[in-house]
């Protein structure tokens, strides 16, 4: 498995903050058909992907960011301001059907592939009752809400992980390089944070969360110290704990870079949510659009490719039905992209934390309805701004 020095990676030319866009020209390239159609960026970071593919638009194209980062969102919001072709809907990406108005069951639930559901937070599992949501200053005022529609994009784009900025800020406790608190929540009002799971975790859980996410031979050992020296608040503990459990000799910082990358993954759930998402991005997309991912490690590699070789190779037909083989194909690679593309030697050399990255796209097929020449039934796209 593939991963960066200090536990995470650079979704991001250098943007604030030092952001450095991974593979920014083929992730555009690979989604990029429509001039002045509507796209969607699931994961805004800092913009370095949004900005490179709006410069590729006209003026009557339209991009939705999504990001569950508020740091990210008001860096959205501050492009928005001066794009109108840009809408911001804060959130996380596996929630994508409600960001784009969708309610239809997503391709994954239609052909009985439904994720596992949303672990409830810790507030929920000691009886209290999720936030309320706070009305809007139009609720506030008297005024309907806008009412969302339905939004049909031409091409959705995913950069999976943790961004630079995340990672070498401190405060965040992304990293073991930096010593911090030991939080690592993507969105900051999730309730639990890797702190308080690891300090309440029994140890078969610590283990299977390290062995499980993490590919980390050395789980159970690791585990065992974790519970024998909490509680822990810091990054450094973290990282001085792992360092005394792992054996003499071994590489030491890696084994660091796979736990904090478990933990991680568990406390914002981050497989379930790119599940969710890429069942939603591809159920939206009509004939013709395109769904692209950059991924960092190893188990999103493989659930990416799960998913698409599925929705490219088709899927099994009961054996109850008097046909046998598959289904009809639903999607292709998108060429160029092919099987997945790595970044070039001289992206590497230049950001080295871009090369665990790998771009895989597809581009989704007609239905049989729209094979037979039934029209389907028209979305409409949303104002730019804040999608309430």
């Amino acid at each position: 498995m593939t991963q960066s020095d200090d536990a995470g990676h650079p979704s991001g030319g250098h943007l604030p903050g030092g952001h450095v866009p991974v593979m920014l020209e083929e992730l555009v390239a690979a989604v990029a058909t429509d001039r002045d159609g509507q796209y969607v960026d699931a994961t805004y970071g800092r913009g370095g992907h949004a900005r490179r593919l709006l410069a590729e638009l006209s003026p009557r194209a339209r991009l939705l960011v999504v990001d569950r980062d508020a740091d990210a969102i008001a860096d959205a919001r501050r492009l928005a301001l001066r794009d109108s072709r840009v809408s911001v809907s804060p959130g996380r990406f596996g929630d994508l059907a409600d960001h784009l108005g969708v309610v239809e069951p997503s391709a994954g639930e239609r052909e009985g592939l439904a994720p596992r559901r949303r672990e409830p937070s810790a507030g929920e599992r000691e009886g209290r009752a999720p936030r309320k949501r706070e009305p809007s200053a139009g609720e506030r005022e008297g005024r309907a809400p806008r009412k969302r529609m339905p939004m049909e994009p031409c091409g959705v784009m995913f950069d999976v992980g943790v961004s630079s900025p995340q990672l070498d800020e401190p405060r965040r406790g992304f990293s073991f390089a930096l010593d911090g608190p030991l939080d690592m929540r993507m969105d900051q009002r999730d309730a639990l944070t890797a702190s308080t799971w690891l300090n309440t975790a029994s140890m078969a859980e610590v283990a299977a969360v390290i062995r499980d996410y993490g590919e980390e031979r050395f789980a159970r050992r690791i585990a065992r110290r974790v519970v024998a020296e909490r509680p822990l608040e810091t990054t450094a503990e973290l990282a001085s704990v792992v360092r005394a459990a792992v054996p003499g000799g071994h590489a030491a910082r890696n084994t660091a870079t796979r736990v904090f990358q478990a933990i991680r993954i568990h406390v914002n759930d981050e497989l379930n949510e790119l599940a969710r998402g890429l069942d939603a991005a591809f159920d939206a997309l009509p004939a013709g659009g395109r769904l692209a991912t950059i991924t960092f490690h190893s188990l999103e590699h493989r659930l990416v490719r799960r998913r698409f070789r599925q929705w490219v190779r088709g899927a099994d037909v009961p054996r109850r039905l008097p046909v046998r083989g598959l289904a009809p194909g639903r999607a292709r690679p998108v060429p160029g992209v092919g099987n997945g593309q790595r970044p070039s030697p001289q992206e590497i050399e230049a950001n080295p934390r871009a090369r665990s990255a790998f771009l895989q796209a597809v581009e989704k097929e007609p239905s049989a309805g729209e094979r037979e020449g039934r029209v389907p039934r028209k979305k409409t796209q949303p104002a730019s701004g804040d999608v309430p």
